[in-house]
């Protein structure tokens, strides 16, 4: 029973796991503006946790990026704030040859047997125990190649209490066909990590964004861009790994099973910061200087559309292509007419006297007066 169940479970995690192709963002034009709020505040509030490392939020973080978009900027960015927090930072280098600025231990795996590098994982987490570590693997596919049996016991034992892991994954890198054939009905490695992970980033290109964006509200085709456009020679497509900032998806689950969604835009941090030979690299944020900015993707002036943006300055309402409302030299008009009744309201009990007050345009008629 246990063995005709097997190809089942297997069935239905890749089901669920494997829809790789990317939605835009639904905006929630129809929300009530309290639910909005409250789903804004609380989205912004978990990014940053996230990011900043607090309270292991995330045992395990998989990050998925393609030639299209690399993940460079959001692990430099973990790798920022983690300096900032005082988080100790254990970088294990698969294809990275240099050791990154904020990396307190740089590991190079690249040239080392699996029982090697862990060991050096091991020495370098051995001396942090009361400190808080985050480990980086800058990618998983060798492992996923090499290793896929052993894949979760082997990141399961990289992960304690005070240790979290950061590991990327490439999704156009295909694994290889010669590989020694295994369990027929284990998961492929990729959804088996998505399994594993507690937060999901997906790396998208903000300028392939847009076209998608674009496309989507004139009712075209999608354009695809890169390995998916299915042309010989094409590797990469126009707009990739933009220097603007990047677009990022995120899934996060929590410990009680709910999961939320939601999709960000991270800055790039200034020229200026970026060429500084020391220090922590900034980032222009919100909140501190050495921090990059992330905000939704909706509030994106290029990914807001005009339309939204005329109606959200209004009273409010549901939103329409144009706005109903009055402008505001008509709010300032009609409040600075003062009506005849206002005057009869203070009067008191004389009955129903009409109270005028001539303009400069009136002319004085002495019969209407004795009227």
């Amino acid at each position: 029973m246990a063995t005709r169940a097997a190809p089942k479970v297997c069935d239905a995690i890749e089901t669920v796991l494997s829809n790789a192709t990317p939605h835009l963002p639904i905006t929630s034009h129809s929300m009530p503006p309290t639910n909005l709020q409250h789903r804004r505040t609380h989205n912004l509030l978990l990014i940053n946790k996230l990011l900043s490392q607090r309270d292991a939020s995330s045992p395990f973080t998989l990050v998925l990026d393609s030639l299209e978009q690399s993940a460079r900027p959001l692990i430099s960015e973990y790798m920022r704030r983690a300096k900032l927090a005082n988080v100790h930072v254990v970088f294990v280098s698969f294809e990275t040859l240099r050791k990154p600025r904020d990396a307190d231990i740089f590991i190079s795996a690249w040239y080392l047997t699996l029982p090697a590098w862990q060991k050096e994982v091991a020495d370098a987490l051995k001396g942090r125990q009361g400190q808080t570590t985050l480990l980086i693997l800058d990618t998983l596919n060798p492992l996923s190649a090499t290793h896929p049996p052993n894949l979760a016991p082997l990141l399961s034992t990289l992960i304690t209490p005070t240790t979290s892991l950061l590991a990327i994954y490439h999704q156009d890198i295909p694994l290889p066909i010669s590989q020694p054939p295994q369990n027929a009905y284990a998961p492929a490695p990729l959804t088996l990590l998505k399994y594993l992970a507690t937060t999901i980033y997906t790396m998208h290109s903000l300028h392939h964004v847009l076209a998608r964006k674009a496309a989507q509200e004139r009712s075209h085709v999608e354009p695809s861009f890169g390995l998916e456009e299915g042309k010989e020679g094409v590797l990469q497509g126009l707009g990739a790994n933009g220097r603007e900032g990047v677009v990022v998806e995120m899934e996060h689950r929590r410990k009680s099973g709910r999961g939320v969604r939601e999709w960000y835009f991270l800055s790039s941090p200034p020229p200026a910061r970026r060429s500084q030979a020391s220090g922590v690299l900034g980032g222009g944020g919100k909140v501190g200087d050495d921090r990059g900015e992330m905000v939704f993707l909706e509030d994106h002036p290029l990914y807001r559309s005009p339309e939204r943006e005329g109606v959200s300055g209004g009273e409010g309402g549901e939103e329409g292509t144009f706005e109903l409302g009055p402008t505001e030299k008509q709010r300032r008009d009609r409040e600075g007419v003062v009506l005849p009744y206002f005057d009869a309201q203070k009067g008191g009990g004389e009955g129903g006297r009409i109270l005028y007050d001539m303009g400069s345009e009136d002319d004085f008629d002495e019969e209407e007066d004795e009227i």
